[in-house]
């Protein structure tokens, strides 16, 4: 079986996908075509959002909603290290420091209750990162931040757009909320893409000047930019995809329960979900000891696996040095976390053979 299958979607979406494709082909708009505003009209109605911004990926929703805020080199960020390279790498990129924060035990999501404790004159910005597909505590962050001075919050939901927070939908909390489009996350394209959601008119225009090399109209450049838009086939493709995410969403509530289920059957530590939260299990994830002799043993029963993430931010060579806050619990996540198989497309039969082989390979 695949880790993510994206096949059996695209048999189930082929005819609109081709349409959607097929129509981009016709009118021949590639750049900035009609399927960019109207991806974001729609992504922001869903999310309930004034603003959403479609740029080139993930690592540019977060770079440019940086820049858009101003922030410095020396500016102090405040985020986690148990994430992937791009929420820090934009940080570094723009001379700013990340101040890493550990992470909750059975979450792994950036701990509300050691943040305040990092705050510094330097700190510009607070960027906790949704993980697994389930929010952090946002509430608790933006009361934190709220009370030093409104700090800025940019949520990094990368891995949760689809989720709800206390019926409120990712990306829709906080100051910025920022997604990816990357395939394998729960609403993907063929290629690269992310958004920007904001509230804020002034920063959303800013977005939209920065994401096209800073420009308020042609050839007038206001402020520093990039080249950071995404392309109109792929906005097609996730146009497409649309219609059928509310189902995918509840498929990947009802095989998150079961997996829990069938973990807390097996005795088997998983990732906990929180209440008042809903999770769209960007992956799901359990906690394993002995874990790449465990990998080698599912590989060899047919079933993949993965680590998200196996060495944490502030251990990386390249960000080594940049912040020396210690993070025992992201470092003790990293060498246990597993994912398993998860998409909306996963079979019952699948997820019991998963299950199945993963019991017969603990206790071999």
């Amino acid at each position: 079986m695949d880790f993510i299958d994206l096949k059996t979607q695209y048999a189930a979406l082929r005819d609109p996908i081709q349409q959607r494709m097929q129509r981009v082909l016709d009118h021949g708009q590639y750049i900035m075509g009609p399927e960019v505003a109207e991806l974001e009209t729609a992504l922001a109605a869903r999310t309930g959002t004034a603003h959403c911004i479609t740029v080139s990926s993930g690592t540019e929703a977060l770079l440019i909603s940086l820049m858009a805020l101003g922030i410095q080199p020396g500016d102090e960020v405040i985020t986690t290290p148990f994430t992937f390279a791009a929420t820090a790498e934009v940080i570094a990129l723009l001379g700013a420091v990340p101040v890493w924060v550990d992470v909750e035990e059975d979450t792994g999501l950036i701990d509300a209750n050691l943040i305040e404790a990092a705050i510094t004159p330097k700190t510009k910005a607070i960027m906790p990162v949704s993980l697994y597909g389930q929010v952090p505590d946002m509430d608790a962050i933006n009361a934190i931040a709220a009370a030093h001075g409104n700090l800025p919050v940019i949520e990094d939901a990368a891995q949760s757009f689809g989720a709800r927070y206390h019926g409120r939908e990712s990306c829709n909390l906080s100051t910025f909320g920022c997604t990816s489009f990357f395939p394998s996350k729960p609403l993907g394209c063929y290629g690269d893409g992310g958004a920007i959601f904001t509230h804020d008119d002034a920063l959303a225009q800013a977005c939209r000047e920065i994401r096209i090399h800073g420009q308020s109209k042609r050839y007038t450049h206001t402020r520093i930019g990039v080249g950071g838009r995404m392309d109109t086939l792929q906005c097609a493709i996730v146009l497409a995809k649309l219609d059928r995410f509310a189902w995918e969403v509840q498929q990947r509530m009802q095989l998150g329960q079961a997996y829990n289920a069938l973990c807390d059957a097996a005795g088997i530590t998983r990732m906990q979900q929180r209440e008042g939260r809903t999770s769209v299990f960007a992956q799901y994830t359990v906690r394993v000891p002995q874990r790449e002799q465990l990998q080698e043993r599912l590989k060899a029963a047919g079933i993949p696996t993965a680590v998200h993430y196996p060495i944490p931010m502030n251990q990386q060579p390249a960000y080594q040095g940049l912040c020396d806050r210690p993070t025992p619990v992201a470092d003790r996540l990293a060498t246990e976390v597993m994912s398993l198989p998860m998409s909306a497309d996963l079979s019952r039969e699948q997820q019991t053979l998963v299950m199945q082989a993963l019991v017969a390979a603990l206790t071999a």
